[in-house]
């Protein structure tokens, strides 16, 4: 399937210019959510199905990371994957973050460890001997800044630190591996376009043997379904031990948009996203970038007089654009910020 062809998928209304903010479900997904509220509604089926919801979300994620089903765990929310990988780092830790960074991968570094913020651009030269964590966004939510991981992996090896991404700005329309990070987080209601209450979190072999589960529950037991009762603490061996107990209709909800992200290939979208954010920079006289997501000084009271619907952030209008925006969109966010 081509991405023009996909379209076809959403119902989204002319204007949304805001995934960066939450995604929209593909039609499909939507339903087979409408169809498990009902079931919930009457009473008429039981949880075990819409559990294999999560399953199958594990599964999808992890072909979107490149990484081992067995590395991933499941949450709800990023700062608590972040506040759990943070039982990884020793007392008096110092944690290089950018000076710019969503708090819910700033505020639990700032809890347990030392934290030293510097320019995003600087993040690789600030990684020293006394480096125990760098911890960024690949994408920044604010500005649309792409990090240059590489790089920043590659001073974390050469000083022995651990590498700690937030994805939920790049998860779903950049292409991501996890090569070399040991800790990624992902939010799925924005670029996953899933319900809000689903997170993922990609977690390296290394990294587990220092974390502690503080969240530890039944849904991370060694024994799926057979660690409701009792001592002793029976664990499973992989990323599942960290697992929250997830919110199914969350997770019926991620399934089917994941799985056609994972086939309609994030490459695509990529180059389908950026050419869009790139027309939306090329009419208000802005060099090319490579992000999807871009920042403007602009009467943001225009868009929203026009039906666009864009964010604020940092105090700019900030737009964002996903494998259902259209160059109509674009355009008609141009002309309300264009026209005399």
């Amino acid at each position: 399937m081509d991405i023009a062809s996909a379209h076809e998928l959403w119902d989204a209304d002319p204007g949304w210019l805001n995934t960066a903010s939450y995604g929209l479900p593909p039609r499909h997904a939507f339903e087979e959510l409408q169809a498990v509220l009902t079931e919930w509604r009457h009473g008429s089926g039981d949880w075990k199905p819409w559990d294999a919801y999560v399953s199958r979300s594990r599964a999808a994620f992890a072909r979107l990371v490149g990484a081992p089903v067995a590395d991933v765990t499941v949450s709800s929310t990023v700062s608590q994957i972040m506040s759990t990988v943070a039982t990884a780092l020793p007392p008096g830790a110092r944690v290089v973050v950018p000076e710019i960074e969503f708090t819910s991968n700033l505020f639990p570094w700032a809890v347990a460890a030392e934290v030293e913020a510097v320019p995003a651009d600087r993040l690789a030269d600030a990684v020293t001997g006394s480096t125990a964590a760098v911890a960024f966004s690949l994408v920044q939510s604010a500005t649309g800044y792409v990090a240059p991981l590489q790089d920043i992996v590659a001073a974390a090896r050469a000083h022995g630190a651990l590498v700690i991404a937030d994805a939920s700005q790049a998860c779903g329309w950049l292409p991501v591996d996890v090569e070399g990070i040991d800790a990624l987080a992902c939010a799925a209601y924005k670029w996953l376009m899933a319900p809000r209450g689903a997170a993922f979190g990609y977690l390296s072999p290394r990294l587990r043997e220092r974390m502690r589960p503080l969240a530890a529950n039944w849904y991370g037991g060694a024994d799926e379904g057979g660690s409701y009762y009792g001592p002793p603490l029976r664990l499973a061996p992989d990323a599942r031990a960290f697992d929250l107990s997830p919110a199914w209709f969350s997770y019926v909800g991620a399934a089917p948009a994941i799985e056609l992200l994972d086939e309609l290939g994030v490459e695509r979208i990529r180059d389908h996203n950026v050419a869009l954010a790139n027309r939306f920079r090329a009419g208000l006289g802005l060099e090319p970038s490579d992000s999807a997501i871009v920042s403007v000084d602009a009467p943001g009271e225009r868009l929203e007089a026009a039906g666009i619907r864009a964010a604020v952030r940092a105090g700019k209008v900030r737009a964002s654009f996903h494998v259902y925006t259209t160059a109509d969109d674009v355009d008609r966010a141009l002309d309300a910020l264009t026209r005399p």
